[in-house]
């Protein structure tokens, strides 16, 4: 059969159960995505990146599978992922919808955290099956992520009609769908960003300090603390909250500044932030006395000011 053929639109119902898979843009997610659906029987045939860096990674996890112009990935796989960065995700839509790429029955999936189905609706219109699948997890881009899908939560978005299909990939996957409205997709995102992203940063930076104050180790010394402080913090909430904010330790928090500002101004803005927003968790919920809350606030004031 030519792969570039036109094909009758199909119902997912009626759909093989093995599908041809496409990966448009190599990045570190769309290789192990494709990876684990390999895995659970469906076979990519067809993926398009144009750095070194994803041409070494589609190499690694996708051996044997030819890179080609992302066109013509659609003209060979019924499973597309769309794997490119949130800003460039409705241009490359429009684009591929344009140019005559997107093929009526066409399973189209992005997996942008940002985005529902909506940012699909061109695809849509030229006959595509439109899903959102993001997984919550971090990538290396090397074969490890695929081990890391295990059990890791994807958030779904489809139409109801494709709801049962995009779950049964992401279990394919080996993860587990939780279901997000596309009105959700904006906070949904921004919630995992909060607390992924912005915790490789503090942690960094934590190192970074460490190692300054002569620690040979950082990593060794932070990975228990860190690990007890995130398992504290799934399974308690804000009742895991310690330290001298927490305490209303105000002498110990200027102290804090004071050497941030001598040896990391960079990180004192951070550390303030931080510091406000746990003394007023930790004041809502009771941890915080309001007599000690005040001197603390002050002294987290006076920092804003020097």
């Amino acid at each position: 059969m030519n792969p570039t053929a036109p094909q009758e639109p199909l119902d997912p119902r009626d759909r093989p159960a093995r599908l041809t898979v496409g990966v448009v843009g190599a990045g570190r997610v769309g290789p192990a995505l494709a990876a684990s659906l390999q895995l659970a029987g469906h076979r990519p045939v067809a993926a398009s990146g144009v750095s070194d860096a994803s041409v070494r990674r589609a190499a690694a996890m996708l051996p044997d599978v030819p890179l080609v112009a992302p066109a013509e990935v659609l003209a060979r796989a019924e499973l597309v992922l769309l794997t490119v960065p949130d800003d460039a995700l409705p241009g490359l839509v429009e684009g591929l919808v344009e140019t005559g790429a997107v093929r009526p029955g066409q399973l189209l999936v992005h997996t942008s955290g940002r985005y529902g189905t909506k940012v699909l609706e061109p695809a849509l219109r030229a006959g595509a099956l439109p899903l959102a699948l993001h997984p919550a997890m971090t990538f290396t881009g090397t074969a490890v992520d695929v081990q890391r899908l295990a059990g890791c939560s994807f958030g779904v978005t489809a139409p109801e009609e494709l709801r049962l299909a995009a779950e049964a990939l992401v279990i394919e996957m080996g993860g587990e769908p939780e279901w997000i409205e596309e009105q959700n997709r904006p906070l949904y995102h921004a919630a995992l960003a909060l607390g992924a992203n912005h915790l490789v940063t503090l942690v960094a930076q934590s190192m970074e300090l460490l190692r300054a104050a002569g620690v040979g180790a950082p990593d060794r010394m932070l990975g228990p603390l860190l690990g007890a402080a995130l398992d504290n913090a799934l399974r308690s909430g804000d009742a895991a909250l310690t330290g001298p904010v927490a305490r209303g330790d105000a002498g110990t928090v200027a102290a804090h500044v004071a050497e941030l500002r001598k040896h990391a101004p960079a990180a004192v803005a951070g550390y303030l932030a931080m510091a406000r927003t746990t003394a007023d968790r930790a004041l809502a919920h009771g941890m915080l006395k309001p007599e000690l809350a005040e001197d603390l606030l002050g002294v987290l004031a006076e920092g804003d000011l020097r």
